[in-house]
C-alpha cells in the first residue's frame, strides 16, 4: 500500500490529470487549450506523485494535445490556461493555423484508413475481375508483360526493433502519399515522427517504412 503501482498507459495518466486537475484537463467534452510549458508545472506539482514519470507523463501530454478534441480548441485569440484554469497567453494565428492543418491532416489519415478497410471488406468484385482475366494472360505466353508484375507487388519491409529507434529515418502515410518523417519518441501507445513540415503526428509502428526502401 506504501508503494502504488505506477501508471502504465496515457489513458490512466489522462484520467488522473482530469482528477487532479479538472480547470485545466478534462476526458470529455470541450478540451482547454494549455499553457506552453505546462509539462514543467506538472513535473513541479508532481514531484511527490511516484505513479506517475516523467517520460509517461511527456507522451501523454503529446497524446492529449494530438487529439481532435483538443485540435479543435486552438482558436486565434483565445486563451491559454494554467493547472488552476486561470488564462495564459492568448492563441496566435500562427498556432490555430498549425493545429487546423493537424486536425485536417489527420482526419484525412483517418478517412483513407476506413476506405481502405472497406476494399478489404468486400473482395467478392476483385477476386471475380482476377478470375475472369486469367485465360487473356495465359494466351499471351511468352510475351514479358508477366515479369513486370511481381514488381508491382513488392512491399516494403517494415521495421526492425533496432531500426524502431528516435532518430531513424522513415516515411508515413499522410493522405494519398508516404511523407519523409524522423522518429523521436517511442512509446508503449505508438511511435511519434516528426514530419518535414515540423509537425508531430502519433502513429502505429506497422505504418512505417524506412525512407531508403520507399524511393526504391
Amino acid at each position: 500500500m506504501d508503494n502504488p503501482e505506477k501508471f502504465s498507459s496515457s489513458k490512466e495518466v489522462i484520467a488522473f490529470l482530469a482528477e487532479t486537475f479538472p480547470a485545466c484537463f478534462s476526458i470529455e467534452g470541450e478540451a482547454k487549450p494549455l499553457k506552453i510549458g505546462i509539462f514543467q508545472d506538472l513535473c513541479e506539482q508532481l514531484t511527490d506523485e511516484p505513479r506517475v514519470s516523467k517520460t509517461l507523463l511527456r507522451s501523454t501530454l503529446r497524446h492529449y494535445t494530438n487529439s481532435w478534441r483538443y485540435l479543435h480548441s486552438i482558436k486565434e485569440g483565445a486563451n491559454r490556461v494554467d493547472l488552476q484554469g486561470q488564462p495564459d497567453a492568448v492563441i496566435d494565428k500562427e498556432h490555430a493555423d498549425h493545429a487546423l492543418l493537424q486536425l485536417n491532416e489527420s482526419k484525412q489519415k483517418v478517412a483513407e484508413r476506413r476506405k481502405e478497410q472497406q476494399k478489404k471488406a468486400s473482395p467478392d468484385k476483385k477476386s471475380f475481375k482476377n478470375k475472369a482475366t486469367k485465360p487473356t494472360k495465359s494466351v499471351a505466353k511468352g510475351t514479358k508483360a508477366p515479369v513486370g508484375e511481381p514488381k508491382r507487388k513488392v512491399v516494403p519491409v517494415k521495421l526492425t526493433d533496432n531500426e524502431l529507434v528516435a532518430g531513424t529515418q522513415v516515411t508515413v502515410k499522410i493522405g494519398k502519399a508516404p511523407m519523409p518523417a524522423t522518429i523521436t519518441e517511442v512509446a508503449k501507445d505508438g511511435v511519434h515522427v516528426q514530419l518535414a513540415t515540423g509537425m508531430t503526428v502519433k502513429v502505429q509502428a506497422d505504418n512505417l517504412r524506412l525512407a531508403s526502401e520507399v524511393k526504391k
